[in-house]
């Protein structure tokens, strides 16, 4: 079975793009169905999501093994950045400081900013990264982001070496 997703590459990198477009649409669903307000280190996850998905949809297309490795690399990098904000989250709610949020309230935004200023903002999420409010299987958002990104890394990270070692 694993031989058939790293003896063909292609595959592997549909399959990334696959689950990076599930991870996206669950992520509207909970924001504009369920009503969680996404926070900015969420943000920055889903920005993770599409650039690691949209590289390995273009990788997948690509038929140059150098193309394939190069956007291998790349979807690693990002997914390490993903993976990286996606742990900070789970630790900050893991451990809340006693002061203080990574969003500000959309409304505060506006009342507070010119709306050059504030319009920016909006983008960038409004929710409180501290803040647990959906869990599964005792994760939260966060940390199945981070598992994720995690997987995600590790298959680029297999596809690179085996495209190394076939060299």
């Amino acid at each position: 079975m694993i031989d058939w997703y790293f003896g063909a590459p292609r595959r592997a990198f549909a399959l990334i793009t696959v689950a990076c477009v599930a991870m996206l649409a669950f992520g509207f669903y909970l924001q504009h169905v369920v009503g969680l307000e996404p926070c900015p280190m969420c943000i920055v996850q889903r920005y993770a999501l599409i650039l690691v998905g949209l590289i390995a949809g273009l990788t997948a297309l690509a038929s140059g093994r150098r193309l394939q490795s190069t956007g291998a690399v790349l979807a690693l990098i990002v997914a390490i950045g993903g993976a990286y904000t996606a742990a900070r989250q789970s630790w900050l709610q893991w451990y809340p400081p006693e002061f203080g949020s990574c969003g500000r309230d959309i409304y505060g935004m506006i009342e507070t900013f010119p709306l050059q200023r504030a319009i920016p903002m909006i983008f960038r999420g409004s929710g409180d990264c501290t803040k647990i409010d959906w869990t599964l299987l005792g994760l939260s958002i966060a940390n199945w982001s981070f598992v994720c990104f995690v997987g995600f890394a590790l298959l680029l990270l297999v596809l690179i070496f085996k495209r190394a070692r076939s060299a």
